[in-house]
């Protein structure tokens, strides 16, 4: 198996992913709207992605948070609301937001159960920083630790007792980060001590107590392809050996299944290939390349080693948290809706009274 997560091009695998696929036998797969059209054809996707590959549980992932990141979006499937309206529910009634921030990623998940999917890239569990840039903004779960920690473990046993797996994202933390990382390396100048407020989510999941089955543990997690100097003065934190092995695995204590954030972004250099290896040599336990480009994808089955041992556990461990493909469960949606709809009404409810 090579350690990868590959994206596919369209609506439905081309004769040439289908062979490639085959052979390169990847880690799994990342879905975008350009491979969304309809609830049948979206079942039909995985379904042929699991056959290809003779297993039922196959991680199958796709970034549906809720608000501007949606993959899976209306008329076909219901909207969601982004971390902001939790983060306020969770100023005035903790225990409230915890509840609406768990129904809302049930509820999200018996979607991405429905269609096959397996994983789901949230929550994201970045604690939102006065002056950074916007591309966290109002997907974060709040602006101090605690919160964050307790609305993202609601996510992950919301979405886990759909039988879907969450990935937090995006560790050490991105809340500070000034700039996209999609378009160029943000490069975060704190010190040690104001560092402490950016990892300090992260590090509450993973000593936080968790439900049955595991549900609310951190499974699989994602790098930030961000440079923290006081760290690492050349490296950003994907492809940081002591990022990765100091900060993230010893700091924070996270011991699962840890992604790269996407490797095509325009925040790391070299080739996809050398991107590639350089993160996996750095501790990440698998690569993930969204564009489907398929010279990009052989660049990489090529350049990369077998999966190791380690993480390949880490994988099976994640994946027996997940469900085989689900059937609709209407009624069960609609009442999680409509609980979190009521909890998240205590807000301007409460502001009004103010």
């Amino acid at each position: 198996m090579i350690p990868a997560i590959f994206g596919l091009s369209a609506t439905e695998l081309t004769a040439n992913e289908r062979a490639f696929f085959r052979d390169a036998d990847p880690a799994g797969y990342i879905l975008f709207g350009r491979n969304v059209a309809s609830r049948a054809q979206l079942r039909a996707l995985t379904d042929d992605l699991r056959s290809l590959h003779g297993r039922d549980r196959l991680l199958i992932t796709i970034d549906q948070e809720g608000g501007r990141v949606a993959r899976m979006r209306p008329p076909a499937w219901p909207a969601y609301p982004a971390g902001e309206p939790f983060a306020r529910l969770w100023r005035i009634a903790p225990a409230s937001a915890i509840a609406a921030a768990r129904a809302n990623a049930e509820a999200l998940g018996l979607d991405l159960a429905e269609a096959g999917i397996s994983v789901d890239c949230w929550p994201c569990a970045d604690v939102r920083l006065p002056g950074a840039h916007d591309v966290i903004g109002d997907r974060a779960l709040g602006d101090e630790p605690l919160g964050v920690a307790a609305l993202s473990r609601a996510v992950l046993k919301g979405l886990a007792a759909a039988g879907v797996a969450g990935v937090i994202k995006h560790m050490p933390g991105h809340g500070r980060a000034g700039a996209d990382s999609h378009k160029e390396l943000p490069t975060v100048h704190a010190s040690e001590a104001e560092l402490e407020a950016d990892i300090a989510a992260f590090s509450r999941l993973m000593r936080a107590p968790t439900g049955p089955n595991n549900h609310g543990r951190p499974l699989i997690g994602m790098t930030g392809h961000i440079r923290f100097p006081v760290w690492d003065e050349a490296l950003p934190a994907t492809l940081s050996p002591f990022i990765i092995e100091q900060i993230i695995r010893r700091r924070i204590g996270f011991d699962g299944l840890l992604l790269t954030d996407d490797i095509d972004m325009q925040a790391l250099s070299g080739t996809i290939p050398e991107r590639a290896v350089a993160s996996l040599s750095a501790g990440c336990d698998i690569v993930l390349n969204c564009w489907a480009r398929m010279d990009d994808m052989v660049g990489i089955t090529e350049a990369c080693p077998e999966i190791t041992p380690q993480a390949a556990l880490r994988l099976d461990r994640a994946l027996v948290a997940t469900a085989v493909p689900a059937a609709p469960d209407p009624a069960r949606h609609a009442e999680l809706v409509a609980r979190r709809d009521a909890l998240l009404a205590l807000v301007p409810a409460a502001e009004a009274g103010a």
